[in-house]
């Protein structure tokens, strides 16, 4: 399979990102640039990278394959459905649109024209996630009622367009999609019925600058989402727990820790003395009744995002990141936000896929 050439629009953050992987890709070399910003422009020439005079030049450029776009959210859906049909096969940095109608209106010119169109869902490649992904569905601590997700920061959000509602801005669609597009990959075999999401604003009245998010899957399951860019002592990465056992990854660098509960009858149980008296409730177990283990990190390489992508051109293989598993996240943000207008739960039509 020869290379595909990739021709990226935007060099800022993510533009750069992407630029630094295609060229040590083993699938993909990287055509160029393009950026409006001057500065942005300059700074890849000085990297030795090609530079396009415009947007319309990238997509006269025959050689080029793959268009990424790494632009502010509400460019997303025009420049997506005008490389469409362009002949242009496309990747759009996250999130996908700014509605599930703009989603489906991309959905729709990739469909008419034929050509490739997903969205870099890169945190599929956590480690972090990895490990939850394979407990859950290992069964080893049975049926599963409680999942966790969190990231903590305390910096605020980054500058520049992340702050304004009119460019997609905030942490539900910054961060959440993420993370919501992970639950769903966790708790895979279950449906949600409902969601119910608390936006923080304390530092930003235009946008969310923190969430918490709680799913209600079918089955009894609840998954908790939190964002916060304004703590300063962070909560573990990760929790889970079943009926058998629970599990914990405390930072997204480290291993999972899981204790399984072997007998759930303890004999003679000291009470723990705590300030204010006794309690046997409460008290810790001992490796009489449970058994401890880690599951180790393992192997991940982000570039199987793109080793994906042109296989599925290619015709050799079915894209990871699918449409409709797009446009299920887009309307679990969408539900989080009308929740938190309303101020209470609000049901969903959701769908496994």
């Amino acid at each position: 399979m020869s290379k595909k050439r990739v021709a990226i629009i935007g060099y800022g953050g993510m533009g750069g990102w992407h630029a630094k992987h295609l060229l040590v890709s083993d699938v993909c070399e990287l055509a160029g640039i393009w950026d409006i910003k001057e500065e942005r422009r300059a700074l890849a020439v000085e990297r030795g990278i090609h530079v396009y005079g415009s947007f319309d030049e990238v997509l006269a450029d025959p050689t080029v394959d793959i268009l990424t776009l790494a632009v502010p959210n509400e460019l997303h859906m025009p420049l997506a459905i005008e490389a469409l049909r362009a002949g242009k096969n496309v990747i759009s940095e996250k999130p996908v649109a700014m509605s599930s109608e703009e989603l489906q209106k991309m959905i729709d010119a990739s469909n008419e024209t034929g050509k490739l169109f997903t969205t870099h869902q890169n945190r599929r490649w956590d480690c972090d996630y990895l490990m939850m992904k394979e407990l859950y569905a290992s069964g080893k601590l049975g049926k599963v009622f409680c999942i966790e997700s969190r990231y903590h920061g305390s910096r605020g959000i980054p500058g520049d367009w992340r702050t304004e509602k009119e460019h997609g801005g905030g942490m539900i669609l910054d961060w959440g999609v993420h993370l919501i597009d992970q639950m769903v990959g966790i708790a895979y075999d279950r449906k949600v019925e409902k969601v119910y999401c608390r936006c923080d604003h304390l530092l930003n009245t235009e946008v969310d600058d923190g969430f918490k998010l709680d799913l209600y899957f079918e089955g009894g399951l609840t998954a908790r989402i939190e964002v916060s860019t304004y703590n300063f002592i962070a909560l573990p990465r990760f929790y889970m727990a079943g009926r058998l056992g629970t599990a914990i990854i405390k930072d997204w660098k480290d291993d999972c820790h899981v204790v399984c509960c072997d007998k759930w009858d303890e004999e003679n149980v000291t009470p723990v003395v705590t300030a204010a008296g006794l309690t046997r409730t409460m008290a810790p177990r001992d490796d009489k009744t449970t058994t401890e283990s880690v599951i180790k990190r393992p192997e991940s390489d982000v570039h199987e995002f793109y080793r994906n992508v042109c296989l599925a051109i290619d015709g050799k293989a079915k894209q990871i990141v699918t449409h409709a598993q797009l446009m299920r996240v887009m309307k679990i943000m969408e539900a989080a936000f009308r929740s938190d207008e309303l101020g209470r739960p609000v049901e969903i039509d959701d769908v496994i896929c």
